[in-house]
């Protein structure tokens, strides 16, 4: 399965390998954040010149330097200011909609978002087809066993398998989020609904809206909360509130941690932001 969905991302820069290759200084505008992170922590940070700089990962803080050019924000990039930084690759994931019709007119652009299946399989993906075009394979590899490694470590000093609920908030309203590095690469239960607890479809995307009662009835052993609201500048949660409200349907406020809201919300899929993000979740536990 790796080699297949390795395939499928490679296939997909195979424009840019051509464009790097033809130029002694390659030059990137990243629109994900997670391929960002990649190629910082494989020593080819040098290569990039753009990149949106609002709502810019604290994580990621050196990239808003005047050293490179700002690109706008991850939905609505800004053409003249990514013309005039005048890169040879444009990365960009889905969150770009329809402006990216309007960034492959500049220079070749290619989608890094991750691919469908097991999450540990769609990021060796990604970062191994990341790494191609700059003839880096060797330092990919090598970064995604030591974050396999890091990973497992990291599982290892897990107490027993504590029941962890994952939400967003938006607005002050909450959904379940079934998140990968939780369930999936720290291998932690996901959780169990209550009965009448309903979910839609919009689109491809299931939501699963979540009470302060139902989180309660729930009653996890810790609650993580994934701030879209802050991640987006449209305010904080309010905590105190969330806490009160849980106190109240008779779970413990104090079983809540609200992680970093641009790592979670507007980053991932990196090898810099999934050892982050494990972190966060390692330590709050």
């Amino acid at each position: 399965m790796v080699a297949a969905a390795v395939l499928a991302v490679g296939s997909s820069l195979g424009i840019a390998a051509d464009a790097v290759a033809d130029n002694a200084e390659p030059r990137v505008v990243s629109f994900d954040h997670g391929g960002l992170d990649t190629l910082d922590a494989m020593g080819l940070g040098d290569h990039v010149v753009a990149v949106p700089k609002r709502g810019l990962p604290e994580y990621l803080s050196d990239y808003a330097s005047d050293a490179f050019a700002d690109a706008g924000n991850l939905k609505t990039p800004d053409l003249k200011g990514v013309r005039e930084a005048k890169p040879t690759l444009i990365l960009v994931t889905g969150r770009q909609g329809d402006q990216i019709a309007e960034l492959e007119k500049i220079a070749p652009t290619v989608n890094v978002g991750m691919v469908e299946g097991a999450y540990f399989t769609a990021l060796e993906a990604k970062v191994l087809g990341l790494a191609a075009p700059f003839h880096a394979g060797e330092q990919a590899h090598e970064a995604l066993d030591d974050l396999k490694d890091y990973i497992a470590e990291q599982r290892s000093g897990i107490d027993g398998e504590p029941d962890v609920l994952v939400v967003t908030h938006n607005d002050g309203k909450f959904g379940l989020r079934l998140e990968p590095v939780v369930y999936e690469l720290l291998a932690l239960p996901k959780p169990v609904l209550p009965e009448g607890v309903e979910s839609f479809t919009r689109g491809t995307r299931v939501f699963t809206p979540l009470t302060p009662e139902v989180i309660a009835q729930m009653d996890p052993d810790e609650l993580l909360v994934v701030d879209r609201s802050a991640a987006i500048g449209a305010g904080e949660i309010d905590l105190a509130a969330l806490k009160s409200s849980l106190a109240e349907h008779g779970m413990d406020g104090d079983k809540v941690t609200v992680l970093s809201p641009g790592l979670w919300y507007l980053s991932g899929g990196g090898l810099q932001s999934v050892r982050l993000q494990v972190d966060e979740v390692t330590q709050a536990l």
